[in-house]
């Protein structure tokens, strides 16, 4: 399979998008103004390591699970608003901070969210994509303003709406998929999505502050215009050289595989899924959350050509002292129940010997996720600013949807460039996961480039090596990312 362009570029016409051509259809008849669910309000786990307060899990993240959702919640101190027009640090970790646990910002001591200034994470090339749903007209001054607040770098920022200008996208194997619209899309605040695209802007780009960061904007949250948004961002991340592409939206396997389940998808329909993202672009690599409730199991995170991205605790002691990382209990992972080994080999369907970085983990059997984590606990979240939410301002925000923007801005800072297929031609190949994998059992490598964690639960076992919490681990440094 030559990864020549004109060839090439008929293979992604073919094959792109037929993980989901039923749900397509399926998705199509729900409608975006139709409620998912409830506001969700919790207590947040308090103790010496966290303060105490309240979790606030927004509609769009579908504690039901019957549809395309955002995994991001949001933490209100006790005795605090849900936003503040100036961030305290003593509640939420900041860009300084989240660069110095992570080892790709400068250290100092106890990477406190206090104490941490304008000591940044640097780097970065090409572009990382943000994909999203609807429009929100204050993205590009919210970034700005974060960036001016942190004293960050002013960000290189477009925004793409992914209408019908790019014509119909898709074929051959898979649908052929139309944008609902034609112009820009509805405003995001009326779905909940416009702190989800602030989250996704501001901290892809905390971590590569040197790349270019493109938000494309679906019309909808109906699966079909998310697909030919992930379609419009590979041409637009390609055209700029090469870089990452993140999602932090994600629909339920267990959904997708129960023919009850809101119409759902059989099993064997949604098999292929993975050729949604085995571009024929090169230098292109993909993220998806891994899911906000615990042992959940979300496509695209569960393709065997994405980066799946799960969450972790980070722990501090009284005084703000950075001590470990922990499995944070709402973190999706597990096994996949749909992407299985294919017997024989078809590269059309499923895992096989062109996605076997699991091998030493899982055998050749199933898929697991997460693959990778960073902090997504809410009551150890992140600074937000967004102004078209009400009331506007700094939010602390958790969930893996933090983990999937955060992550492709540090690969994407490692400088390492790789995607799906060699850059001068040749087979697709799962080179980041490859690499990221190849470490797990490396004598040196992998103590030095990423933090094992082997605490906390979201459902399942966690310990040393990989589990389907936290993946791998969580990374340290920009070495082998």
């Amino acid at each position: 399979m030559s990864n020549t362009r004109p060839f090439a570029f008929a293979v992604l016409l073919l094959v792109a998008f037929a993980s989901f051509r039923v749900a397509i259809a399926q998705q199509a008849a729900m409608t975006p103004e139709q409620p998912i669910a409830q506001v969700k309000i919790q207590p947040a786990p308090s103790g010496v390591f966290k303060s105490p307060g309240m979790i606030i899990t927004p509609p769009i993240s579908d504690p039901n699970r019957k549809g395309v959702h955002t995994n991001y919640k949001i933490f209100v101190p006790a005795g605090h608003s849900i936003s503040s027009p100036i961030p305290n640090n003593t509640f939420a970790e900041t860009p300084a901070s989240m660069g110095c646990v992570y080892k790709v910002g400068p250290s100092y001591a106890g990477c406190k969210p206090s104490t941490g200034g304008t000591r940044h994470p640097t780097g970065g090339w090409g572009a990382i994509a943000v994909v999203d749903a609807y429009h929100d007209p204050n993205a590009a001054s919210d970034l700005a303003f974060f960036d001016s607040n942190f004293g960050l770098p002013a960000a290189n920022f477009t925004t793409v709406v992914a209408n019908s200008s790019f014509g119909p996208l898709g074929g051959g194997f898979g649908p052929t998929l139309n944008a609902s619209c034609s112009g820009t899309p509805q405003n995001a605040n009326l779905f909940g999505w416009d702190l989800e695209i602030s989250l996704d802007t501001q901290w892809a780009h905390v971590m590569a502050p040197s790349a270019k960061i493109i938000l494309v904007e679906a019309c909808s949250q109906s699966l079909e215009d998310l697909l030919y948004a992930e379609a419009v961002a590979g041409i637009k991340v390609s055209a700029a050289g090469g870089g990452d592409i993140s999602n932090s939206w994600g629909y339920s396997e267990a959904c997708a595989a129960d023919p009850n389940c809101n119409g759902g998808l059989a099993t064997t329909q949604v098999q292929d899924d993975n050729f949604l993202y085995r571009y024929y672009y090169s230098r292109i690599t993909y993220f998806a959350s891994a899911g906000d409730i615990g042992s959940e199991v979300l496509f695209p995170s569960a393709s065997p050509w994405v980066v799946s991205a799960g969450g972790t605790t980070v722990n501090r002691d009284a005084s703000q002292n950075f001590l470990s990382e922990s499995c944070w209990v709402d973190s999706g992972g597990g096994p996949s129940a749909v992407e299985t080994w294919q017997s024989p080999p078809d590269i059309l369907n499923g895992m096989g010997p062109w996605a076997d970085y699991q091998y030493g983990v899982a055998g050749q059997s199933f898929r697991q996720t997460p693959d990778i984590s960073f902090n997504a606990d809410p009551s150890s979240g992140v600074y937000v600013y967004d102004t078209d939410t009400s009331p506007g301002g700094f939010f602390i925000v958790g969930g893996t949807s933090v983990s999937s923007p955060a992550l492709a801005g540090i690969v994407n800072a490692s400088n390492n460039r790789l995607g799906q297929a060699p850059p001068g031609g040749g087979f697709y190949d799962t080179l980041e996961d490859n690499l990221l994998y190849s470490q797990l059992y490396a004598k040196t490598a992998y103590a030095a480039n990423f933090y094992d964690v082997k605490t906390g639960s979201n459902g399942r076992p966690v310990g040393a090596g990989y589990d389907q919490c936290t993946g791998i681990g969580s990374p340290r440094g920009k070495l082998g990312k």
